[in-house]
């Protein structure tokens, strides 16, 4: 039997959404909305088969759509998914999945309440490399992680409504804390605005974690290249995750350092050993398919989304404490723990 489903917001990231459910095996795409009439007649000229609607209700009332997916701005992340939550259809929101923890929290208590799915839209889970460096984590490849450094940078695209932190920040937050299975326990942030001073546009994020990772976080708007680059550092090996390299998208290193100690030196001295380097093989599958069809699974079995409400939460929690770290100019800690106790 088919799963029927919903895409709510045909502006950016919508015709991505749309084309890839549309592409899902035993799923029929149903209904589109948007406000804006000319938006849904270039849905329409596309997929003739989906019926465009300017109305939310239209959805909620259709007692045939399974699942709603939000692709709106993200004020109306919340009322759209309080609504359709309520209506008795499974979820799925783009990230970040709220502006508050306390609204995210509130979703997750909803569709806990229900027995619905919900799902935010952390694409980058669902990448192949991503998925790959996490096989790799626990299977034990690299040790004990020590650190990690992310580097997030576009060239140009600024934008007015939201900071670089509500932006770029979610996709390397939501990856870390995959690969860990754990939310930072506290955030430290130092951003400023190069082109709007009330709006930072660069910003870097230190994270600490109870296991004792530490993590560094730097995203911006603002550079002559384009980097996603992202270094693991463990006690046995290191790995390099650079998502702009065509081929080899991964590099594992047999490298590391041991100190022994040393009776001429009268202390200890460090020893570097190098050894091999490999790229692990990858899968080619699209993320955003991906992605779109685990919450199609996810509906049909009822099984909990790897990107699930609590992830959602998690990084909405986390990027609220960065804003306050950012305004009190000190380490803040992430309430995880007493909006999981209140979701």
């Amino acid at each position: 039997m088919a799963t029927t489903v919903a895409v709510v917001g045909y502006g950016y990231w919508g015709p991505n959404l749309l084309r890839n459910y549309m592409e899902i095996p035993d799923t029929h795409v149903k209904w589109v909305c948007d406000k804006r009439p000319e938006r849904l007649d270039e849905a329409c000229a596309r997929y003739p088969s989906v019926r465009p609607t300017t109305d939310f209700q239209d959805i909620l009332d259709d007692g045939e759509v399974d699942g709603v997916i939000i692709a709106t701005p993200i004020p109306s992340h919340h009322s759209l998914g309080t609504a359709s939550l309520r209506a008795g259809k499974h979820t799925f929101v783009e990230k970040p999945m709220t502006t508050s923890s306390e609204q995210a929290a509130e979703l997750v208590d909803l569709a806990d309440k229900h027995d619905l799915i919900l799902m935010v839209g952390h694409t980058f889970v669902f990448s192949p490399p991503v998925r790959k460096v996490k096989e790799l984590l626990d299977q034990g490849e690299l040790g004990d992680v020590q650190f990690i450094t992310s580097a997030r940078v576009n060239t140009g695209s600024v934008q007015k409504d939201f900071s670089v932190l509500w932006d770029m920040a979610p996709h390397d937050l939501s990856i870390i804390y995959y690969w860990l299975g754990e939310t930072a326990s506290d955030v430290h942030v130092t951003a400023r605005g190069c082109v709007a001073p009330d709006n930072p546009d660069v910003a870097f994020l230190r994270l600490g974690f109870a296991s004792g990772v530490i993590a560094a976080v730097d995203v911006a708007w603002l550079s002559p290249v384009k980097l996603r680059r992202t270094v693991v550092v463990g006690s046995r090996k290191m790995l390099l995750y650079d998502d702009m390299e065509s081929a080899e998208k991964i590099r594992v290193y047999d490298h590391g350092t041991i100190l022994k100690d040393h009776e001429l030196f009268g202390g200890s001295q460090a020893s570097y050993g190098t050894g091999d380097v490999f790229a692990p093989e990858l899968d080619t599958v699209e993320p955003l398919y991906a992605e779109a069809s685990h919450f199609v699974e996810c509906i049909a079995t009822g099984r909990r989304p790897i990107a699930d409400g609590v992830a959602g939460l998690q990084v909405v929690a986390s990027l609220e404490a960065a804003e306050s770290s950012l305004r009190n100019g000190r380490r803040q800690d992430v309430r995880m723990a007493e909006l999981l106790e209140r979701a």
